[in-house]
């Protein structure tokens, strides 16, 4: 299986399954010097931890972090940095029921159609558990980024299925388990997961990260333009369907007057480009939205087939995220900032020269 490797100079190879001994990253090109400590990145491990409500899965794993290599003295070395994560509370039992069998609207079929064979504990590579290491690797890219540039990376929940949430302030997202930026809306979010969950459903949501306090500049044109591979990136996250930078699809109805924005000495006047133009940063806030479908795996019955392409039902038993959405915001926090990382190194490889 190819497709694990994410960036060109800041490079993040991810592996394991769910239900393996354990997940991990190995992170190549962290320029040296950056001082690490293993609770650096657990900070961020700990906001996408399973269990830390009733919303959530109830798998309670630690994802406590082990750095192997790459760090010495409390410092990057420039070597790769191997990354561990021990899953210790897997129960693979749960997917006896459908080892033969493909839920509808996840990987199973389309693993077993391409390999024939898959593994079916916890959906093996194609789980969430899989955005671990993800953001372990994005722990210190946001390190790196906030410290030579000042770039803080955030992000929020803007939708939970037809809920939608106004932005009130970024001080609320870390007081709820929702990642909401409106406390008034918590008590409504909580009462519409908790009637879907007795139902045995899920939903979808939609999240807007924002990365604040980088410069002009960074990007290629034509193939490697930033914001295509921001979208690339966002894509490649489980249950993402759908990306939007800036204005997205609401530039449709924009006029030109309207969409251009407007650049007057004291800056930009809007911001419908989401920070990027012609591919390359405008040094104004990068935004980005992404779409997350519901999850697959749920208790009500539904018609699948089986390996030998007979009728079946399929139930999924076990513990799942009713919306994987809600756990998703530090995981689009840390691939926006692997993609920050490594187009800011290769600015500084283009330029022949370090501008911090």
């Amino acid at each position: 299986m190819s497709g694990n490797t994410l960036g060109s100079l800041f490079r993040v190879t991810n592996f394991g399954e769910s239900h393996g001994p354990a997940v991990g990253a190995v992170v190549d090109g962290c320029p040296p010097g950056l001082a690490l400590t293993p609770e650096d990145i657990q900070t961020e491990l700990d906001r996408r931890r399973p269990g830390t409500s009733r919303h959530v899965t109830q798998r309670r794993e630690p994802d406590t972090v082990e750095i192997l290599s790459g760090v010495y003295e409390g410092e990057t070395t420039g070597t790769p940095i191997a990354l561990l994560i021990r899953n210790t509370d897997a129960r693979s039992k749960d997917y006896r029921n459908i080892e033969d069998r493909f839920r509808p609207g996840h990987a199973d079929y389309t693993y077993w159609s391409k390999y024939g064979r898959r593994d079916p504990r916890g959906g093996g590579r194609s789980s969430a558990r899989l955005t671990a290491p993800t953001v372990a690797a994005g722990a210190i890219a946001k390190k790196w980024l906030a410290q030579q540039y000042g770039t803080l990376i955030r992000g929020y929940m803007r939708q939970l299925g037809p809920i939608v949430i106004p932005f009130e302030s970024w001080d609320e997202v870390s007081k709820n388990p929702f990642y909401a930026p409106n406390a008034g809306m918590v008590q409504e979010l909580e009462a519409f997961m908790d009637s879907l969950r007795r139902k045995g459903d899920s939903i979808g949501a939609e999240l807007q990260v924002v990365a604040q306090g980088l410069p002009a500049g960074w990007g290629q044109p034509i193939y490697d333009r930033l914001d295509a591979r921001i979208a690339y990136v966002m894509m490649g996250l489980n249950a993402v369907k759908g990306v939007e930078i800036g204005a997205g699809f609401k530039a449709v109805e924009q006029k030109g007057s309207e969409h251009g924005d407007a650049i007057y000495p004291e800056g930009f006047e809007t911001n419908h480009a989401g920070g990027v133009l012609g591919g390359i940063s405008s040094g104004q806030d990068i935004q980005v939205s992404v779409a997350i479908k519901p999850t697959s795996s749920i208790r009500l019955p539904r018609p699948s087939i089986d390996q030998q392409g007979n009728a079946v039902e399929v139930q999924t038993f076990g513990r799942h995220d009713p919306c994987v959405g809600i756990r998703a915001t530090p995981i689009v926090e840390a691939l926006l900032a692997i993609v920050l990382m490594d187009h800011v190194l290769q600015q500084q490889a283009q330029q022949g020269h370090w501008e911090p």
